[in-house]
């Protein structure tokens, strides 16, 4: 068992040419540094560093580059042409019910033979359903648009055609050896689709689908531009880079966020008491669970709702209402990772496995993912944890960094029912008396492709750098390389052979101290979050390495820079 904290690899990211760096640092007025740092982002000229630092929605990819978009058009440009009757279906997560708001408001600008659905999650699961499609049909729907979901609901979509609706796929997830007999595919990670940008989440998809609808017809954007805040919240929420294209929807979607958004996200914001600027961090943990949690706790639908409505009451009370059920969300998510976590330290031999596979019946559908995803800041290893829904087990996994989970998942698949998901998250379904069977291949493939150092968390540094070179100067850099995430990371530096003044423990378990290099009179602030086991180290007078992140704090109306602790050590 590897606890947080107990035990990290450090390591640094390799150092860029040294003409490269310079070249840049000239161009761009900048210290080396600071060049550095883009270089290793890839950044490597004037050019690319207009586009990183200023993301232009006039850069956005042609979409009908991806593969089938000129069929999905034309699909939907004849269905609105004759009035047909659509049916816009999503998943129930946050990238799902969005997906179904952006679509839905853009096409209620164009019809009014138009239907939303989304599964629940405890009677339908995920994905396109029979029973979603057999109210499609009652309510005469002749196209059905899935979002998020679709690319392996083979039987699903004959179903559909048998009875006359055509089928629009957009989704993001891995296509399985056969696809869908659907009327168009859209999914940049199709091994034949040549976009150029493969990393779009589900609502992405659907924005480009609906950006090719208006590029076809002449149709005004800006009613799908003003959309950009619910696309950021997925791209946030379903974990996708923040790079390319996705950068460019995230800048401008946190922009929107921030300044006028939809009537939906601004009464999440009102319910979660947000006043100040909101960033990705911020999307992914205030506004994100609140819209996830109504389809966790009571229906996705409610989600939906809230994001398209006009009507302020019902928005506030929606709101409200989902602010509620997020509370019990977390109280659930709690009391069942405690539960997983006890099961796991009374079982030895699951202890120290290499992966964790834990099934309780009675545990709450709607959070496992969330559970796993806990257990794995605990027990540092390839996770599932599964519960009973409608006769199956069904669950969750989750991942460390390097691992494919999906691959494993895959490998199992002769023990499966179905499943789904991406390298780091996935979801599964099997038959009850499989899960021992499932438990066990599992962890022998972990065992045997899992490397041992992938089993230890690993903080990586962007490059060494000396506590003088922090200052506003060059925090104003760092902070224009936002927004953060997974491939642009909020940049970590490694600083050796540093003292501490005025170390203490804060809050029972967090360290506060004033950290400086040398004989140097200038200290900087740092606040090292559940590292006050720390203390004796800092306070010891022997130096100590430290990794950490440069924010501002804001005290009593005053702004300083601070370090944001990420490890400390023992100076090599």
């Amino acid at each position: 068992m590897l606890e947080v904290g107990t035990q990290k690899r450090w390591s640094v990211k390799s150092a860029p040419p040294d003409e490269v760096v310079d070249t840049l640092a000239d161009s761009l007025n900048i210290r080396p540094v600071l060049a550095k740092l883009l270089v290793q982002r890839g950044i490597e000229d004037f050019d690319a560093a207009r586009e990183f630092f200023r993301p232009d929605l006039n850069a956005l990819h042609d979409p009908f580059l991806m593969k089938d978009m000129d069929k999905a058009v034309n699909r939907l440009t004849s269905a609105l042409e004759e009035g047909e009757r659509i049916m816009v279906y999503g998943d129930y997560d946050v990238d799902g019910t969005t997906s179904v708001a952006l679509v839905y408001s853009f096409l209620k600008t164009q019809t009014e033979a138009l239907m939303y659905y989304i599964p629940d999650r405890y009677a339908e699961g995920y994905g396109l359903s029979f029973r979603g499609i057999d109210r499609a049909q009652d309510n005469g729907v002749s196209i059905i648009i899935t979002l998020d979901c679709g690319i392996k609901a083979i039987d699903k979509v004959e179903y559909a055609r048998e009875r006359g609706i055509d089928i629009i796929i957009c989704d993001h997830h891995r296509p399985g050896d056969q696809l869908p007999a659907a009327v168009a595919i859209l999914d940049p990670k199709q091994d034949d689709c040549t976009y150029p940008y493969k990393e779009l989440c589900g609502c992405g998809v659907g924005f480009k689908f609906m950006q090719g609808l208006c590029m076809k017809n002449d149709l005004d954007t800006s009613p799908l531009f003003d959309r950009l805040d619910l696309l950021a919240t997925a791209i946030g929420a379903d974990i996708v880079p923040i790079t390319g294209e996705n950068r460019i929807f995230m800048y401008h979607g946190l922009e929107k966020v921030n300044s006028d958004p939809c009537d939906g996200i601004g009464a999440l914001k009102r319910v979660a008491d947000v006043k100040k600027k909101m960033t990705v961090t911020d999307l992914v943990f205030i506004i994100a669970p609140r819209i996830n949690a109504a389809g966790r706790i009571s229906h996705g639908e409610h989600a939906v709702a809230l994001l398209t409505s006009d009507d302020h009451d019902r928005i506030t009370g929606v709101a409200q209402e989902v602010n509620s059920f997020n509370a019990e969300r977390k109280e659930l998510d709690r009391a069942i990772t405690e539960q997983a976590l006890e099961m796991i330290g009374q079982d030895p031999a699951l202890a120290q496995a290499k992966s964790t596979v834990v099934f309780k019946e009675d545990w709450h559908k709607g959070v496992v993912g969330i559970v796993a995803s806990r257990l794995t800041e605990t027990y540092y290893r390839p996770t599932i944890v599964l519960t009973e829904s409608n006769g199956k087990a069904t669950g969750s996994a989750r991942s460390v960094k390097h691992f494919d989970v999906y691959e494993a998942i895959d490998a199992c698949s002769d023990l499966l029912v179905n499943f789904g998901g991406h390298k780091y998250a996935a979801g599964l379904t099997l038959e009850l008396d499989k899960v021992d069977a499932f438990r066990e291949r599992f962890e022998e493939i972990v065992n045997s492709t899992c490397k041992p150092e992938w089993l230890i968390p690993e903080v990586k540094a962007d490059l060494e750098l000396d506590l003088d070179d922090v200052d506003r100067k060059f925090f104003n850099v760092i902070r224009q390389m936002a927004p953060f995430g997974p491939g642009n990371m909020k940049p970590v530096f490694l600083s050796r052979n540093c003292q501490a003044r005025y170390p203490k423990v804060v809050g029972q378990t967090h360290l506060k101290l004033q950290v400086y290099q040398r004989d140097a009179q200038r200290a900087l602030n740092a606040i090292a979050f559940s590292h006050g086991d720390k203390l004796d180290l800092v306070d010891s007078g022997h130096p100590f390495d430290i990794l950490y992140t440069v924010e501002e704090n804001e005290w009593n109306g005053m702004v300083s820079l601070q370090m944001n602790v990420k490890d400390i050590r023992p100076a090599e």
